[in-house]
Protein backbone atom coordinates (compact mmCIF):
# COMPACT_ATOMS: atom_id res chain seq x y z
CA UNK A 1 0.00 0.00 0.00
CA UNK A 2 0.99 3.35 -0.82
CA UNK A 3 0.14 7.42 0.11
CA UNK A 4 1.69 9.99 -1.42
CA UNK A 5 1.51 13.34 0.64
CA UNK A 6 2.16 16.17 -1.94
CA UNK A 7 2.63 20.10 -0.95
CA UNK A 8 3.90 20.19 2.00
CA UNK A 9 6.46 21.85 4.04
CA UNK A 10 8.69 19.26 5.94
CA UNK A 11 10.16 20.37 9.69
CA UNK A 12 12.10 18.38 11.51
CA UNK A 13 13.88 20.21 14.56
CA UNK A 14 17.54 21.16 14.26
CA UNK A 15 16.76 21.08 10.80
CA UNK A 16 16.26 23.88 8.49
CA UNK A 17 12.67 23.43 6.77
CA UNK A 18 12.31 21.37 3.49
CA UNK A 19 9.75 23.56 1.12
CA UNK A 20 7.26 22.13 -0.87
CA UNK A 21 7.96 18.65 -1.10
CA UNK A 22 6.42 15.39 -1.36
CA UNK A 23 6.14 12.58 0.83
CA UNK A 24 6.11 8.54 -0.30
CA UNK A 25 4.50 6.50 2.22
CA UNK A 26 5.06 2.46 1.02
CA UNK A 27 3.41 0.14 4.00
CA UNK A 28 4.58 1.75 6.95
CA UNK A 29 7.81 3.70 6.16
CA UNK A 30 8.70 6.79 4.55
CA UNK A 31 9.81 5.52 1.08
CA UNK A 32 10.99 8.70 -0.54
CA UNK A 33 10.98 12.71 0.02
CA UNK A 34 11.45 14.65 -2.93
CA UNK A 35 10.58 18.33 -4.79
CA UNK A 36 10.44 16.52 -7.66
CA UNK A 37 7.43 14.83 -8.66
CA UNK A 38 7.45 11.04 -7.42
CA UNK A 39 6.65 7.49 -9.07
CA UNK A 40 4.17 6.07 -7.62
CA UNK A 41 1.76 2.61 -8.04
CA UNK A 42 -1.40 3.03 -9.77
CA UNK A 43 -4.04 2.33 -6.69
CA UNK A 44 -1.89 5.19 -4.59
CA UNK A 45 -3.76 7.01 -1.97
CA UNK A 46 -3.59 11.10 -2.38
CA UNK A 47 -3.09 13.54 0.87
CA UNK A 48 -2.90 16.86 -0.60
CA UNK A 49 -0.88 18.86 2.44
CA UNK A 50 -2.34 21.85 0.94
CA UNK A 51 1.49 23.95 1.55
CA UNK A 52 1.04 22.96 5.54
CA UNK A 53 3.83 21.75 7.91
CA UNK A 54 4.20 17.79 8.19
CA UNK A 55 6.06 16.75 11.45
CA UNK A 56 6.97 13.55 13.41
CA UNK A 57 4.27 12.97 15.72
CA UNK A 58 5.14 13.37 19.32
CA UNK A 59 6.99 11.41 21.92
CA UNK A 60 4.97 11.94 25.56
CA UNK A 61 7.39 10.82 27.65
CA UNK A 62 5.33 10.68 30.71
CA UNK A 63 1.64 9.65 30.66
CA UNK A 64 -0.79 7.38 31.82
CA UNK A 65 -3.36 6.32 29.06
CA UNK A 66 -5.83 4.15 31.11
CA UNK A 67 -5.57 6.69 33.74
CA UNK A 68 -9.03 9.20 34.96
CA UNK A 69 -7.83 11.42 37.69
CA UNK A 70 -6.52 8.63 40.21
CA UNK A 71 -9.22 8.97 42.32
CA UNK A 72 -9.34 6.35 45.20
CA UNK A 73 -13.28 6.31 44.95
CA UNK A 74 -13.23 5.30 41.41
CA UNK A 75 -11.13 2.39 41.92
CA UNK A 76 -13.09 1.33 44.75
CA UNK A 77 -16.31 2.21 43.10
CA UNK A 78 -16.18 0.61 39.08
CA UNK A 79 -15.80 -2.60 37.77
CA UNK A 80 -12.60 -4.13 36.26
CA UNK A 81 -13.27 -4.00 32.87
CA UNK A 82 -14.24 -0.38 32.98
CA UNK A 83 -10.43 0.32 34.09
CA UNK A 84 -9.08 -0.91 30.46
CA UNK A 85 -12.18 0.75 28.48
CA UNK A 86 -10.83 3.91 29.44
CA UNK A 87 -8.14 3.33 27.39
CA UNK A 88 -9.89 3.60 24.29
CA UNK A 89 -10.88 7.14 24.77
CA UNK A 90 -7.93 8.64 26.00
CA UNK A 91 -5.96 6.55 23.21
CA UNK A 92 -8.13 8.17 20.75
CA UNK A 93 -7.80 11.80 22.54
CA UNK A 94 -4.05 11.60 22.81
CA UNK A 95 -3.61 10.53 18.67
CA UNK A 96 -5.90 13.13 17.79
CA UNK A 97 -3.50 15.84 19.75
CA UNK A 98 -1.04 14.51 17.75
CA UNK A 99 0.98 12.02 20.22
CA UNK A 100 1.80 9.05 18.18
CA UNK A 101 3.76 7.36 21.13
CA UNK A 102 3.83 7.44 24.99
CA UNK A 103 5.99 6.64 27.98
CA UNK A 104 2.84 4.93 30.00
CA UNK A 105 3.90 5.22 33.53
CA UNK A 106 1.22 3.03 34.71
CA UNK A 107 -0.95 1.20 34.94
CA UNK A 108 -1.11 -0.07 31.33
CA UNK A 109 -0.34 -3.79 31.00
CA UNK A 110 1.25 -5.96 28.17
CA UNK A 111 -2.28 -6.73 27.01
CA UNK A 112 -3.12 -3.10 26.13
CA UNK A 113 0.28 -2.95 24.86
CA UNK A 114 -0.98 -5.70 22.58
CA UNK A 115 -4.21 -4.50 21.83
CA UNK A 116 -2.93 -1.49 20.59
CA UNK A 117 0.13 -3.01 18.33
CA UNK A 118 -2.81 -4.93 16.81
CA UNK A 119 -4.97 -2.49 16.11
CA UNK A 120 -7.80 -3.46 18.32
CA UNK A 121 -8.38 0.27 19.22
CA UNK A 122 -6.78 3.59 18.03
CA UNK A 123 -3.77 4.88 20.52
CA UNK A 124 -0.46 6.08 20.83
CA UNK A 125 1.98 3.03 20.70
CA UNK A 126 3.23 2.41 24.42
CA UNK A 127 6.83 1.46 26.15
CA UNK A 128 4.64 0.74 29.39
CA UNK A 129 6.21 0.13 33.42
CA UNK A 130 2.88 -1.79 34.37
CA UNK A 131 3.54 -0.49 37.75
CA UNK A 132 5.59 2.01 40.01
CA UNK A 133 7.84 0.38 42.61
CA UNK A 134 6.07 2.34 45.72
CA UNK A 135 7.67 1.88 49.56
CA UNK A 136 5.47 1.11 51.83
CA UNK A 137 3.48 4.41 52.97
CA UNK A 138 4.82 6.02 50.22
CA UNK A 139 3.61 7.74 47.04
CA UNK A 140 0.91 5.42 45.31
CA UNK A 141 0.60 2.75 48.70
CA UNK A 142 -3.25 3.63 48.42
CA UNK A 143 -3.57 1.03 51.59
CA UNK A 144 -6.47 3.61 53.38
CA UNK A 145 -6.50 4.31 57.24
CA UNK A 146 -9.73 2.38 57.02
CA UNK A 147 -7.50 -0.77 56.41
CA UNK A 148 -8.90 -0.91 52.67
CA UNK A 149 -6.35 -1.16 49.67
CA UNK A 150 -7.37 0.49 46.84
CA UNK A 151 -4.71 -0.90 44.70
CA UNK A 152 -5.55 -2.64 41.66
CA UNK A 153 -4.27 -5.84 41.16
CA UNK A 154 -5.56 -9.29 38.75
CA UNK A 155 -3.34 -11.87 37.35
CA UNK A 156 -0.90 -10.75 35.65
CA UNK A 157 -0.54 -7.80 37.32
CA UNK A 158 2.24 -7.39 40.14
CA UNK A 159 1.41 -5.31 43.20
CA UNK A 160 4.33 -2.45 43.14
CA UNK A 161 4.82 -2.45 47.35
CA UNK A 162 8.10 -3.32 48.26
CA UNK A 163 10.56 -2.38 51.19
CA UNK A 164 14.32 -2.98 51.89
CA UNK A 165 17.53 -4.46 48.79
CA UNK A 166 15.62 -8.18 48.45
CA UNK A 167 11.73 -7.22 48.03
CA UNK A 168 12.75 -4.01 45.57
CA UNK A 169 15.40 -6.73 43.58
CA UNK A 170 11.94 -9.09 43.41
CA UNK A 171 9.62 -7.15 42.77
CA UNK A 172 11.98 -5.20 39.85
CA UNK A 173 12.26 -8.54 38.61
CA UNK A 174 8.42 -9.63 38.35
CA UNK A 175 7.67 -6.14 37.08
CA UNK A 176 9.97 -7.37 34.14
CA UNK A 177 8.05 -10.57 33.98
CA UNK A 178 5.20 -8.87 33.40
CA UNK A 179 6.28 -7.00 30.26
CA UNK A 180 7.63 -3.69 31.55
CA UNK A 181 9.55 -1.76 28.95
CA UNK A 182 11.26 0.16 32.06
CA UNK A 183 11.18 0.59 35.72
CA UNK A 184 9.25 3.44 37.34
CA UNK A 185 10.02 4.31 41.27
CA UNK A 186 8.07 6.35 43.24
CA UNK A 187 11.30 8.16 45.10
CA UNK A 188 9.31 11.21 47.05
CA UNK A 189 6.14 11.82 47.66
CA UNK A 190 3.46 13.68 45.75
CA UNK A 191 0.08 15.22 45.48
CA UNK A 192 -2.01 12.77 45.00
CA UNK A 193 -1.61 10.51 47.97
CA UNK A 194 -2.41 11.82 51.38
CA UNK A 195 0.18 11.70 54.50
CA UNK A 196 2.98 12.29 51.82
CA UNK A 197 5.03 15.00 51.25
CA UNK A 198 7.02 16.11 47.87
CA UNK A 199 9.28 17.59 49.80
CA UNK A 200 10.28 13.73 51.09
CA UNK A 201 12.55 11.61 49.50
CA UNK A 202 11.61 7.99 49.64
CA UNK A 203 13.52 4.73 49.52
CA UNK A 204 17.24 4.78 50.42
CA UNK A 205 20.33 4.60 48.50
CA UNK A 206 20.67 0.64 48.81
CA UNK A 207 17.18 0.35 47.41
CA UNK A 208 17.78 2.57 44.73
CA UNK A 209 20.73 1.05 43.29
CA UNK A 210 19.19 -2.61 43.68
CA UNK A 211 16.93 -1.51 41.73
CA UNK A 212 18.36 0.26 38.82
CA UNK A 213 21.54 -3.06 38.75
CA UNK A 214 18.78 -4.90 38.18
CA UNK A 215 16.63 -3.28 35.69
CA UNK A 216 20.05 -1.84 33.41
CA UNK A 217 21.33 -5.57 33.41
CA UNK A 218 17.93 -6.40 31.69
CA UNK A 219 18.82 -3.00 29.52
CA UNK A 220 15.71 -1.47 30.80
CA UNK A 221 16.22 2.17 31.89
CA UNK A 222 15.28 3.67 35.15
CA UNK A 223 12.78 6.85 35.53
CA UNK A 224 11.78 8.43 39.22
CA UNK A 225 8.72 10.24 40.39
CA UNK A 226 10.59 12.50 42.22
CA UNK A 227 9.95 16.07 43.33
CA UNK A 228 12.14 16.14 46.61
CA UNK A 229 15.92 17.70 46.25
CA UNK A 230 17.26 14.79 48.19
CA UNK A 231 15.54 12.21 46.38
CA UNK A 232 16.73 13.35 43.39
CA UNK A 233 20.42 13.43 44.47
CA UNK A 234 19.93 9.86 45.31
CA UNK A 235 18.38 8.56 42.22
CA UNK A 236 21.53 10.18 40.29
CA UNK A 237 23.84 8.71 42.65
CA UNK A 238 22.31 5.41 42.44
CA UNK A 239 22.01 5.74 38.34
CA UNK A 240 18.78 6.58 37.46
CA UNK A 241 18.50 7.30 33.87
CA UNK A 242 15.44 10.21 33.86
CA UNK A 243 13.91 11.81 36.75
CA UNK A 244 9.78 13.17 36.27
CA UNK A 245 8.70 16.10 37.61
CA UNK A 246 11.80 17.28 39.38
CA UNK A 247 10.27 20.47 40.89
CA UNK A 248 12.34 21.26 43.90
CA UNK A 249 15.65 21.13 41.53
CA UNK A 250 18.46 23.20 42.35
CA UNK A 251 21.69 24.07 40.20
CA UNK A 252 24.06 22.05 42.10
CA UNK A 253 22.20 19.12 41.66
CA UNK A 254 21.16 20.53 37.73
CA UNK A 255 24.63 20.39 37.27
CA UNK A 256 25.39 16.66 38.84
CA UNK A 257 22.47 16.03 36.65
CA UNK A 258 23.94 17.03 32.92
CA UNK A 259 27.24 15.46 34.41
CA UNK A 260 25.47 12.25 34.18
CA UNK A 261 23.51 12.52 31.35
CA UNK A 262 20.29 12.08 33.52
CA UNK A 263 17.33 13.80 31.74
CA UNK A 264 14.40 15.73 33.26
CA UNK A 265 10.69 15.09 32.51
CA UNK A 266 9.03 18.46 34.04
CA UNK A 267 5.49 17.92 33.53
CA UNK A 268 4.92 21.47 33.84
CA UNK A 269 1.62 21.13 32.18
CA UNK A 270 -0.07 18.70 35.29
CA UNK A 271 0.86 21.15 38.08
CA UNK A 272 -0.61 24.22 36.68
CA UNK A 273 -3.83 22.29 34.84
CA UNK A 274 -4.65 21.32 38.13
CA UNK A 275 -4.03 23.87 40.18
CA UNK A 276 -6.62 26.03 38.17
CA UNK A 277 -9.01 23.73 37.45
CA UNK A 278 -9.22 21.77 41.42
CA UNK A 279 -10.54 18.58 42.31
CA UNK A 280 -14.12 17.37 42.46
CA UNK A 281 -16.09 18.42 45.08
CA UNK A 282 -16.88 14.83 46.34
CA UNK A 283 -12.74 14.63 46.78
CA UNK A 284 -12.34 14.04 50.83
CA UNK A 285 -8.71 14.91 49.90
CA UNK A 286 -8.83 18.19 47.96
CA UNK A 287 -7.56 20.95 50.26
CA UNK A 288 -4.49 18.85 51.22
CA UNK A 289 -3.60 18.14 47.50
CA UNK A 290 -4.48 21.73 46.75
CA UNK A 291 -2.27 23.05 49.64
CA UNK A 292 0.77 20.76 48.02
CA UNK A 293 0.32 22.12 44.47
CA UNK A 294 0.31 25.59 45.92
CA UNK A 295 3.95 25.08 46.97
CA UNK A 296 4.90 23.27 43.88
CA UNK A 297 3.28 25.38 41.60
CA UNK A 298 5.25 28.47 43.51
CA UNK A 299 9.12 27.11 42.35
CA UNK A 300 8.73 24.38 39.54
CA UNK A 301 8.81 26.66 36.32
CA UNK A 302 11.83 28.76 37.73
CA UNK A 303 13.97 25.68 39.14
CA UNK A 304 13.07 23.71 35.50
CA UNK A 305 14.64 27.27 33.97
CA UNK A 306 17.61 26.69 36.35
CA UNK A 307 17.68 23.09 35.56
CA UNK A 308 18.14 24.09 31.53
CA UNK A 309 20.60 26.77 32.10
CA UNK A 310 22.88 24.02 33.88
CA UNK A 311 22.43 21.48 30.77
CA UNK A 312 20.11 18.85 31.69
CA UNK A 313 18.10 17.96 29.01
CA UNK A 314 14.33 18.33 28.89
CA UNK A 315 11.88 15.86 27.43
CA UNK A 316 8.72 16.35 27.10
CA UNK A 317 6.18 14.66 29.23
CA UNK A 318 2.75 15.88 30.55
CA UNK A 319 1.25 13.70 33.21
CA UNK A 320 -1.76 12.97 31.15
CA UNK A 321 -4.31 11.06 32.87
CA UNK A 322 -3.69 12.50 35.75
CA UNK A 323 -5.58 15.61 34.00
CA UNK A 324 -7.75 15.21 31.26
CA UNK A 325 -5.93 13.68 28.32
CA UNK A 326 -5.65 15.26 24.69
CA UNK A 327 -4.63 18.30 26.07
CA UNK A 328 -0.60 16.71 25.55
CA UNK A 329 1.12 19.52 23.66
CA UNK A 330 -0.01 22.28 25.80
CA UNK A 331 3.57 21.35 27.67
CA UNK A 332 5.84 23.37 24.87
CA UNK A 333 4.46 26.36 26.36
CA UNK A 334 5.56 25.61 29.51
CA UNK A 335 8.57 24.41 27.93
CA UNK A 336 9.12 27.27 26.28
CA UNK A 337 8.26 29.54 28.99
CA UNK A 338 11.35 27.79 30.87
CA UNK A 339 14.00 29.35 28.22
CA UNK A 340 14.09 26.73 25.79
CA UNK A 341 13.33 28.09 21.85
CA UNK A 342 10.16 26.71 20.09
CA UNK A 343 12.97 24.51 18.04
CA UNK A 344 14.31 22.93 21.40
CA UNK A 345 10.85 22.15 22.65
CA UNK A 346 9.91 20.23 19.60
CA UNK A 347 12.87 18.42 19.71
CA UNK A 348 12.17 17.38 23.34
CA UNK A 349 8.79 15.41 22.11
CA UNK A 350 10.30 14.14 18.65
CA UNK A 351 14.10 13.52 18.00
CA UNK A 352 15.38 13.90 21.49
CA UNK A 353 12.53 11.67 22.89
CA UNK A 354 12.67 9.37 20.57
CA UNK A 355 17.21 8.79 21.11
CA UNK A 356 15.52 8.55 24.98
CA UNK A 357 13.12 5.30 24.15
CA UNK A 358 15.55 3.76 21.67
CA UNK A 359 13.95 4.63 18.85
CA UNK A 360 16.06 7.26 17.61
CA UNK A 361 16.69 4.93 13.89
CA UNK A 362 12.38 4.64 13.43
CA UNK A 363 10.74 7.49 15.28
CA UNK A 364 11.20 11.51 15.69
CA UNK A 365 11.98 12.72 12.75
CA UNK A 366 10.44 12.62 8.77
CA UNK A 367 13.10 11.24 7.01
CA UNK A 368 13.07 8.29 4.50
CA UNK A 369 13.14 4.53 5.70
CA UNK A 370 11.63 5.53 9.14
CA UNK A 371 8.19 4.45 10.32
CA UNK A 372 5.65 7.33 8.93
CA UNK A 373 4.64 7.94 12.32
CA UNK A 374 3.87 11.64 11.45
CA UNK A 375 1.23 14.98 12.03
CA UNK A 376 0.35 17.62 9.48
CA UNK A 377 0.10 20.91 11.05
CA UNK A 378 -1.73 24.02 9.90
CA UNK A 379 0.82 26.54 10.48
CA UNK A 380 4.31 26.42 11.21
CA UNK A 381 5.32 26.21 15.05
CA UNK A 382 8.56 27.27 15.08
CA UNK A 383 6.76 30.97 14.49
CA UNK A 384 4.23 30.27 17.04
CA UNK A 385 4.50 27.11 19.23
CA UNK A 386 1.45 27.26 20.66
CA UNK A 387 -0.12 26.72 17.58
CA UNK A 388 0.31 23.25 18.53
CA UNK A 389 -1.65 23.12 21.72
CA UNK A 390 -4.72 23.78 19.34
CA UNK A 391 -5.93 19.90 18.40
CA UNK A 392 -7.53 21.79 15.79
CA UNK A 393 -4.49 22.59 14.17
CA UNK A 394 -3.47 19.03 13.84
CA UNK A 395 -5.38 18.66 10.72
CA UNK A 396 -3.73 15.04 10.20
CA UNK A 397 -1.92 11.79 11.99
CA UNK A 398 -0.32 9.47 10.48
CA UNK A 399 0.67 6.19 12.52
CA UNK A 400 2.62 3.37 10.73
CA UNK A 401 1.69 4.68 7.55
CA UNK A 402 -2.32 4.82 8.17
CA UNK A 403 -4.73 8.06 8.29
CA UNK A 404 -6.08 7.97 12.26
CA UNK A 405 -7.02 11.60 12.43
CA UNK A 406 -8.50 13.54 9.35
CA UNK A 407 -9.65 16.74 9.56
Amino acid sequence: METLIKNVNILNPNEEIQTSCNVLIEDKHIKQISRKKVSTKNNVKIIDGQDNYLMPGFIDCHAHIMANGFHKEENMANPLALHFYNAIKHGKQTVDAGVTTIKDCGPADIGVKIAQKKGLFIAPKMEISVTPLVSTGGHFDLFLPSGFDMEIVYPGFPKGRCDGPLEVLKKTREIKRAGADFIKVMASGGVLTTNTSPDYPQFNVEELKTIVEEAHVNDLKVSAHCHSLKGINNCVDAGFDSIEHGTFIDKKTSHKMAENNVKLVPTMLVHDFLYHSGFPAWDNYAAEKTAKLKEIVKVHKENISVAYEEGVDLLMGTDSGVIAHGHNLEELIHLTDTGMSNDEAIASGTINAAEFIGKKDSLGSVSENKIADLILVNGNPLDDVSILADNDNILKVIQNGCLVKNI
